[in-house]
């Protein structure tokens, strides 16, 4: 029996194909199904993110930064230096501060990332203004550092399911876009112009705490977008490359890629001589040990290494010949 979902899709994929008057096929079908599935597997995936980013954020501002009064950077300090100047309810707030990034969102990133991050930050407001937290402590070093850990963490798990609850890095694109700034440059002036405004509205030590608060919450960032592990990228260039490439598989138990190259160091006309270059993905704890089984075989091999942030698939998750 077909299921509702099928149905739909199956529903779907007629109307495609009688308005290109072409006949429905078996394996369209099936192909389109596939792809649904995906698509709702990845949605899944996206929306449990979100929600832990969502419960994370709100446990920061409300079990930490609001109950003290503390700040923090981006749009979020912005809503929380208006929320401590006005006294409007800082759920309207950070909706209100971000609508102008998401904005911007729309034309520097996509119409759909804007939709569904305008859905969290309402989520986010929503939570803030209706759930209530004990206060969990008075000490302004723990609430500085930990407020800041729960909502980078948050704001770092919204960005892995695809979304933001803080517009600044939406506004570090769209600028960066526009000028010659980095993504870095923007949100470093902006955060410098935040905690100056602090400074002068409040106090020093506010302002100060803000910093450490921003720092903590930013450092949880990289952490939870980057993921637990780095990776490290490794080009080797060596004459000895297969021994190189054995010793990959053999004495770290990880997977390389083989490119067929040749060697550059010519004079005009001369021929260039073919040459396999290994390319392999370690962590940073792996280096040392590569680095050593690399100069066993060839100490002037020609090694060039670049941080990936994350990776997944094929055998960087597992030891693709752990019994050596």
């Amino acid at each position: 029996m077909i299921s509702f979902l099928q149905k739909i899709i199956i529903n779907n994929v007629k109307r495609k194909l009688k308005n290109r008057k072409a006949k429905i096929s078996e394996k369209l079908l099936q192909k389109e199904i596939s792809n649904t599935k995906v698509e709702f597997s990845h949605i899944l995936h996206d929306i449990f993110f979100v929600s832990l980013g969502i419960i994370s954020a709100t446990i920061g501002l409300k079990g930490f930064l609001l109950p003290n009064m503390f700040i923090d950077g981006g749009a979020m300090g912005i809503s929380l230096i208006l929320t401590e100047m006005t006294n409007i309810p800082l759920s309207i707030l950070i909706v209100a501060v971000n609508v102008p990034f998401l904005i911007m969102g729309f034309s520097a990133i996509s119409r759909h990332f804007a939709y569904r991050s305008m859905l969290a930050i309402v989520l986010l407001a929503v939570l803030v203004h209706f759930i209530e937290f004990p206060v969990i402590t008075d000490d302004k070093l723990l609430i500085a550092v930990f407020g800041g850990f729960f909502l980078g963490s948050g704001i770092g798990l919204a960005i892995r399911g695809g979304s933001v609850i803080d517009g600044t890095e939406v506004l570090a694109i769209f600028i960066s876009k526009k000028t010659s700034l980095t993504i870095g440059d923007v949100i470093l002036v902006f955060n410098v112009i935040i905690f100056g405004f602090a400074a002068y509205v409040f106090s020093a030590e506010i302002a100060l705490y803000a910093m450490l608060t921003y720092l903590s919450a930013s450092k949880t960032v990289d952490f939870v977008v980057s993921g637990i592990e780095e990776y490290v990228g490794v080009t080797i260039i060596s004459e000895k490359n297969d021994e190189i490439r054995v010793a990959i598989i053999e004495e770290l138990g990880r997977a390389c890629t083989i490119y067929s190259g040749k060697k550059g160091y010519a004079k005009l006309g001369e021929t260039l001589e073919p040459m396999d270059i290994v390319y392999t993905l370690i962590t940073r704890l792996e280096l040392a040990k590569l680095q050593t089984e690399i100069d066993k075989i060839d100490k002037k091999a020609f090694v060039v290494m670049h941080s990936i942030k994350d990776a997944k698939g094929g055998m960087i998750k597992k030891r693709p010949m752990s019994d050596h």
